[in-house]
């Protein structure tokens, strides 16, 4: 489609934009079928396809192999891939966001020795913080870490993590003080590479949605990691945590809502205009026409609030409440016009080989993640309060320094 003229783009990113509908185009729409009629498949492609084009790199800076281009560039190509596929955008959305800790909190050891493969794509990164029993509540985190001499035993379960099949190392978050001890304090990250013995990927389970991106369980069973691999300094986990999902996670899964927000929008103008009725079309009843307005007004205004938010982080301003925004109404909007498109296809939606029962289920997977609705109503009602401590986008403008206050703060 024409790139929607924005004061938020520059010609890098017009021109960036081009060649992600380009590759959307010609290599991820020839795999989109295949991925919907195996949804026990992981996709494995796909990521091959970005690291050619060291997409994984793009908010890595150039010294480590990156193209150091920003969060902009960074929101075109997941908005370009979900416009797609859903599931190929979910895949590089999920591996910027551990990049994202490997800027804020690698040491200088750690980053070159890192940053260069995820750049190229040749290693992978999930992050791992979700529980099985606690969820995405940081304070009921069940997971131990605990000091043998120059390593540390980690023990625990954790789910719902993105890559969780493609991933060569995973970022876990996990206890390193006893229970009772201020959860801003009590959480390490630590660098555990896939093939540590005792930790085991349970087998695939396929979703509502986002068929051949996996987000599966990991459960650790003494695995050993030696002190090198603490990410951060011990008890920073909480900041290791917070700050990717607030700073990527969110401004991620606004760039996904939008993708699906626009091709559910596309499909839908596309299906009035050709469906006859009487002497025209379904695009020439006003009754439908105002319901495609409604739903035209809510993709424009995401689409503001998604490139709005991205530019403010890139340009170093205070925006955590405008990252947390696009999140929230990008996936609520997305979802109020998905029901609208279902209901101007009428039975015509319900067809399994039609593309809109897929942007329908796909865009449910974007509720969770990083926050549901409420935990970002939440925080933007701390926001009005004055009640929030740190402001991730102000403190770690940069893209790789290392924050200094004390976690206590937090």
């Amino acid at each position: 489609m024409p790139i929607t003229p924005s004061p938020h783009l520059a010609s890098d990113h017009e021109a960036l934009h081009r060649e992600a509908d380009a590759v959307a185009r010609d290599e991820i729409t020839p795999l989109v079928a295949r991925m919907e009629n195996s949804p026990d498949r992981v996709e494995r492609d796909v990521p091959l396809i970005f690291g050619e084009r060291r997409w994984f790199g793009v908010t890595i800076p150039q010294e480590y192999g990156g193209m150091g281009a920003g969060h902009v560039a960074k929101t075109v190509l997941i908005h370009r891939l979900a416009a797609v596929s859903g599931a190929a955008a979910a895949i590089l959305q999920a591996g910027l966001i551990p990049v994202a800790a490997l800027l804020h909190f690698a040491n200088d050891e750690q980053k070159r020795r890192w940053l260069p493969p995820a750049a190229r794509g040749t290693a992978l990164f999930s992050i791992a913080v979700t529980e099985p029993e606690a969820g995405g509540h940081l304070g009921g985190m069940q997971t131990t870490a605990e000091r043998s001499g120059e390593e540390w035993v980690i023990t625990g379960s954790k789910m719902h993590v993105g890559n969780s099949h493609l991933a060569h190392v995973h970022v876990v978050v996990a206890r390193t003080a006893p229970p009772g001890a201020s959860t801003s304090r009590a959480l390490t990250a630590f660098l555990v590479e896939h093939d540590r013995p005792g930790l085991t990927v349970r087998p695939h389970r396929p979703a509502l949605g986002l068929h051949g991106f996996s987000f599966g369980r990991l459960d650790l069973d003494g695995v050993r990691v030696p002190a090198a691999n603490v990410l951060g300094r011990v008890g920073e986990g909480m900041r290791v945590a917070q700050s990717s999902s607030i700073l990527y996670g969110r401004p991620n899964l606004a760039a996904v809502s939008l993708g699906l927000h626009e091709a559910t929008v596309e499909l839908t103008t596309r299906f009035l205009r050709q469906r006859r009725r009487y002497d025209g079309t379904l695009y020439d009843l006003p009754v439908l026409r105002d319901r495609l307005g409604a739903m035209e007004a809510r993709l424009r205004a995401a689409r503001t609030l998604t490139y709005q938010a991205v530019a403010l982080l890139d340009a170093g301003q205070p925006c955590d409440a405008e990252l947390i925004n696009s999140k929230y109404l990008g996936h609520d909007w997305a979802v109020e016009s998905g029901q609208d498109a279902m209901e101007l296809h009428g039975a015509h939606a319900l067809a399994t080989d039609y593309p809109l029962q897929r942007l329908w289920r796909d865009i449910q997977c974007t509720y969770a993640p990083a926050g549901t609705g409420e935990v970002q109503r939440i925080r933007l009602a701390d926001t009005v309060l004055h009640d929030t401590p740190v402001q991730w986008s102000r403190l770690l403008t940069g893209g790789d320094s290392r924050p200094q206050p004390d976690p206590s703060t937090v």
